[in-house]
């Protein structure tokens, strides 16, 4: 059974919504906590969130922001915004439909169906910070656009996606690429590194690839770096438990350590 959250702060409108929707066979979750109703639907993993724009404390764009920053969960907007401009912006922040109020029951069941069925086929997508990567394919979803990567690129980011903030191996990645470690050519990988690492680049991707091969005091002073930046509210990746020793790992390029 798919679960739907809903995003209102007008009750009544709530409550009918979430009624409607549990008439037509969907668990819902009704979010009022709005301030932190981005981390509350990240941590939730609905199937699909219905937002309002008009929000206390916080904006309905910041909220669509914030969370498709984070997931691939899709949006339905519903609001009484019936500017062209709201709904192009909207759109722009990563916003999969719009609707104004009032919107007709019909008419809403049906985009909630639309949006759902089209999204049952992207089980094979892995999420990074600002983009969807399918496993099977290689292709890149990014900025509103897609890009099939190179084979060897796409089983380079499967591997550091997969590991969440972990470090990843030489010897894991020879694995991704070559199904085996018996005979590792560290220059072939770095070719295929470099390449993956342009390729980020040229898309504007928020995360980059670091390599770690440092002894526990430069650990020790790029943990602190790291919570400094998180104590500025900058948006980054968790930081592994770095050991001493190599390995690569995802992090986002604001930080530079």
């Amino acid at each position: 059974m798919k679960r739907i959250a809903v995003v209102e702060d007008e009750v009544y409108m709530r409550e009918e919504l979430c009624n409607m929707l549990q008439k037509d066979g969907y668990l819902v979750e009704a979010i009022t906590e709005f301030e932190d109703a981005a981390r509350l639907l990240a941590a939730l993993r609905p199937d699909l969130v219905i937002l309002d724009l008009n929000l206390p404390e916080i904006s309905g764009f910041q909220i669509c922001q914030e969370l498709k920053n984070k997931t691939a969960i899709p949006i339905l907007v519903l609001t009484s915004r019936d500017q062209v401009k709201d709904e192009l912006q909207a759109f722009q922040l990563g916003a999969d439909e719009y609707l104004t109020k009032p919107c007709r029951k019909d008419r809403l069941l049906a985009r909630v169906s639309n949006i759902l069925k089209r999204y049952e086929g992207r089980t094979n997508l892995i999420e990074g910070l600002d983009f969807l990567l399918d496993q099977q394919t290689y292709t890149l979803y990014i900025h509103n656009t897609s890009v099939v990567l190179p084979k060897n690129q796409g089983k380079l980011l499967v591997a550091l996606l997969a590991s969440g903030d972990a470090l990843v191996t030489t010897e894991q990645l020879c694995m991704a690429l070559w199904g085996t470690t018996e005979y590792i050519d560290e220059n072939a990988l770095q070719v295929n590194l470099t390449r993956l690492k342009k390729t980020m680049s040229a898309l504007e991707m928020k995360q980059r690839i670091v390599a770690v091969r440092e002894e526990w005091a430069t650990v020790w002073k790029r943990r602190c770096l790291y919570e400094a930046a998180l104590a500025h509210d900058r948006t980054v990746l968790p930081l592994a438990s770095v050991a001493a020793g190599r390995g690569l790992l995802l992090r986002c390029h604001s930080l530079d350590f």
